[in-house]
């Protein structure tokens, strides 16, 4: 994987490219514009955030749709929206329109938790890659650290 670069676009396409090449080597087409794309550090799960109100777990290896995470009231608020695995590759974590950060488990696809602290849409979510603290920010520009502790 050392010379692709993976790419999300509006166009609801997921494009892999060689640098060696003009062209895209592959296209995955899902159902809604993506807003983010990430890699697991294991490089064996992307994932894709969309605005279909759902993120797509990606086999890389196999080009296949593993698993859809959604939830009921997770609403992906922006254009930009940006989603994250977490340093082991366990969990993703999303903002949502309504204020909250949505967390799954990776294996399962099943809803972990739903952490609330922001009163407005969260725009992205990150984790620290020496621990599971997780920031969120929101579109007022506040950001909220979460943590274990």
């Amino acid at each position: 994987m050392q010379t692709t670069i993976i790419s999300g676009h509006f166009d609801k396409r997921i494009r892999f490219w060689d640098t060696r090449a003009d062209t895209p080597t592959n296209e995955i087409l899902l159902q809604g514009k993506i807003t983010s794309v990430d890699i697991a550090r294991d490089d064996t799960l992307l994932l894709a955030c969309s605005r279909d109100d759902t993120i797509k777990l990606i086999d890389i290896r196999r080009n296949l749709v593993v698993s859809t995470l959604c939830a009921e009231s997770f609403r992906t608020a922006f254009d930009w929206t940006r989603a994250a695995f977490s340093p082991n590759g366990r969990f993703v974590a999303a903002g949502s329109q309504d204020g909250a950060v949505y967390v799954w488990n990776a294996l399962n696809a099943k809803l972990e938790t739903i952490l609330k602290e922001h009163s407005q849409s969260v725009s992205a979510c990150t984790w620290n890659r020496q621990n599971m603290m997780l920031v969120s920010v929101d579109r007022s520009k506040r950001a909220v650290l979460w943590g274990d502790g």
